[in-house]
């Protein structure tokens, strides 16, 4: 087969990745190419990917957008030691760079959300469909699609009478995160679906959104009108198939669980794990002080890159800072997490408990003097400032407030527990890497980590029925496995041992594409 990936990231490409988008687009069409498949990959060029060395003009693709013609470039990337069944793709327009060369979402305020990037995804989606009319990517047998960004091709290919020969091909739907929906206005709005095509007649009842009925839901489109829906682990599939209820701590369908139910009930729906790479080389070891090194000069860096200097950069300098200049006479057991700063990653840690502490704290209470927290992450600024404070008064606790590979695999490597206490989780790829590099996670029991963590095998999973319960358990949860690793180590190594033997592979998936997506 011949398919075509559209996608707002794509990791095979420098700076083309913000999240786990980027990871999946990478490694997936490489697994599909070793199964006998052909991938095409399509994404922004956001400015810059067009004039990197080895991206050569293919064709320019001429499309009427929100009243104009417009013209968009489209690149071919040659990517070193590819597999030769995979051709990557880079559209080039100067709307893609909207928010500053190399930027891959914008921040709009909150009056107007998702107003610039929904606007420039559109005209991509605009321009791919174009392309696939002009045969830039070849005879198409399959068009696979990745998030809300890539969600208004459906829309085109259900209703614009200048691209019904898409509906000759199979197309099916990836929903990495259902939180984000890209919802804007049905008209009204220089961003929305009426501005973008004045002239198209559509089904509203398709795709507007659940709750604003005068408003466009990509998303929900999507599920609803392409021939196959995907998300990303068998777990989170039942998850989204019920409504979410906040205040229980549970995060189900956003607001779509009925079309969700629906592309189920036509046997539509299918949740396949996403994978992981494994190497048959040991990564390089890094001595206790090399590492706490690497941390202290990752975190000069981003100080250098500002122009003041960040409490959350003061207070994690000194603290390595210390830990460099003394003489480690024992090694300090060590908890590490990595993972973007948000509501999904941190609410559960944020989470009052019945003394009016965090959970986070009574974490670090038990954590005491004989071990560190070091958590690596950037993203919502409420977030940021909570794990700022909390590493002010806590000496075991370090916030690394950004983000580096070197110092990421390093963290992974060296750390002796990782902690993973997501509200929900697709499926997550953080707990893979730890526990690839030997390292079991403590997780909440939601998504993906309730597929790849089995408890007390080879990680340690905790439930609850609000998010008060969640965090209680959470901390019971630490409690337990830190004094598992005091007294019972040769239990704790032999999880350990289990969890750098899981394997979830990218050629496992591939099958279950090609057999429930594609054909």
């Amino acid at each position: 087969m011949n398919i075509l990936m559209v996608s707002a990231e794509n990791d095979a490409l420098p700076g083309g990745k913000v999240g786990g988008i980027g990871d999946v687009v990478r490694d997936m069409p490489k697994a599909l190419a070793e199964q006998g498949e052909h991938v095409n990959v399509v994404m922004p060029n956001y400015g810059l990917l067009h004039e990197l060395e080895n991206a050569e003009f293919e064709k320019n693709v001429t499309i009427t957008f929100a009243g104009r013609e417009e013209e968009v470039g489209f690149y071919r990337f040659t990517v070193k030691n590819s597999h030769s069944h995979v051709t990557q793709w880079i559209a080039h327009h100067a709307i893609f760079s909207s928010c500053g060369v190399g930027s891959v979402y914008c921040d709009d305020p909150n009056n107007r959300p998702f107003a610039t990037d929904a606007t420039k995804f559109a005209l991509f989606n605009t321009a791919v469909a174009k392309g696939i009319l002009d045969k830039v990517f070849g005879e198409l047998d399959v068009l696979h699609l990745h998030d809300w960004h890539t969600a208004v091709l459906s829309v085109l290919r259900a209703f614009s009478p200048e691209y019904q020969a898409l509906k000759n091909i199979k197309t099916a739907y990836t929903i990495h995160n259902l939180a984000l929906q890209g919802i804007r206005p049905l008209s009204g709005d220089d961003s929305s679906l009426n501005s973008w095509f004045p002239e198209l007649t559509f089904d509203a009842s398709a795709i507007n959104d659940p709750t604003y009925s005068h408003c466009f839901n990509p998303m929900r489109a999507a599920i609803n009108l392409c021939d196959k829906v995907h998300a990303v682990s068998p777990n989170y599939t039942q998850e989204i198939l019920k409504p979410s209820n906040i205040e229980q701590g549970y995060f189900g369908g956003e607001g779509l669980e009925k079309d969700l139910q629906n592309a189920a009930n036509e046997n539509r729906l299918f949740g396949i794990l996403n994978g992981c790479e494994y190497s048959n080389s040991k990564p390089k070891s890094l001595t206790l002080n090399n590492f706490f090194s690497l941390c202290e000069t990752e975190v000069l860096k981003w100080a250098g890159n500002q122009p003041t200097l960040s409490s959350a950069h003061h207070i994690a300098g000194a603290r390595l800072g210390k830990l460099t200049a003394k003489k480690i006479v024992k090694r300090p057991f060590i908890m590490t997490s990595v993972g973007r700063i948000t509501n999904q990653k941190v609410l559960l840690l944020q989470q009052k408990m019945s003394d009016g502490q965090s959970a986070l704290q009574h974490i670090l209470n038990e954590l005491g003097d004989s071990g560190i927290f070091l958590l690596l992450g950037s993203g919502d600024p409420t977030f940021e400032q909570f794990l700022t404070q909390t590493s002010g008064k806590n000496s075991n606790f370090i916030f690394l407030k950004g983000y580096s590979e070197a110092l990421s695999e390093a963290i992974y490597s060296m750390g002796d527990l990782f902690m993973m206490p997501s509200s929900f989780e697709p499926c997550g790829i953080s707990q893979m890497l730890s526990m690839r590099a030997g390292q079991p996670c403590i997780a909440h029991s939601v998504g993906g980590l309730t597929d790849t963590i089995e408890d007390k095998s080879n990680g340690f999973l905790f439930t609850g029925d609000t998010q008060l319960n969640q965090a209680t358990n959470m901390i019971k949860c630490f409690k337990d496995t830190l004094s598992l690793y005091k007294n019972e180590p040769k239990q704790f190594k032999d999880i350990a041992t289990n969890a750098s033997k899981a394997r979830f592979l990218w050629s496992d998936s591939a099958v279950r594409y090609i057999a429930d997506l594609y054909k």
